[in-house]
């Protein structure tokens, strides 16, 4: 591992762990598995995996009366450190995740099948939402959620998106649904409105 990395976050215990979770984000590991792996004091290991918790770097949950921890991946620098420490060429365009003007993804593979796309989340600077994606249209042919999961290896994460037909997401917009109309209520971008169903959404 590059010396340079180590000087630069501080702690040798913390870029071990950072090592370990970014090169395999789809993984969870306990606290003595984790030890064993990264060849490190318990006690240390423990200290710097309370340290990445508690700036939201890395999750935990408890399961067979075990704590495993893993990465984050919607940490605001989830994807800078993967092209650190997993040597994951991102990009500029990956990095800045938020542009001013336009939208990264490609959409017209889908064009037929999509009538609306909003992104939030992780997607968009500033949002604190839980939900990163929501497309509307229709779904029959598997072509959203396809393009979906494209976009998830793209971001080399997991990315929360709920697909939804026109029918289901003018009523729910229509009810005040509060799933639906929250998303208006953080930090969001409307790509696609064929129907211009959502004038005057899009926040500033």
């Amino acid at each position: 591992m590059d010396k340079s990395i180590e000087a630069l976050f501080g702690s040798k215990t913390r870029v071990k762990l950072l090592n370990l979770f970014l090169n395999n984000p789809e993984k969870t590991f306990y606290v003595r598995e984790i030890t064993r792996l990264i060849d490190e004091q318990v006690n240390s290991v423990r200290r710097e995996l309370k340290n990445l918790e508690d700036i939201k770097a890395v999750n935990s949950a408890t399961e067979d009366r075990k704590l495993f921890y893993g990465i984050n991946q919607r940490f605001k620098y989830y994807i800078p450190l993967r092209a650190i420490f997993a040597g994951i060429d991102v990009g500029e365009e990956s990095i800045i995740k938020e542009k001013e003007q336009g939208w990264k993804y490609d959409t017209s593979d889908i064009g037929k099948d999509l009538g609306i796309l909003i992104i939030s989340g992780v997607l968009v600077k500033g949002s604190e939402s839980d939900i990163d994606m929501i497309l509307v249209g229709n779904n029959s042919k598997k072509h959203l959620s396809d393009w979906a999961k494209n976009i998830e290896k793209q971001e080399g994460r997991g990315l929360n998106y709920v697909i939804l037909s026109m029918e289901e997401f003018y009523y729910r917009y229509t009810s005040s649904d509060m799933f639906v109309n929250g998303i208006f209520q953080d930090e969001h971008r409307i790509i696609v409105d064929r129907e211009g169903i959502l004038k005057n959404k899009e926040r500033r």
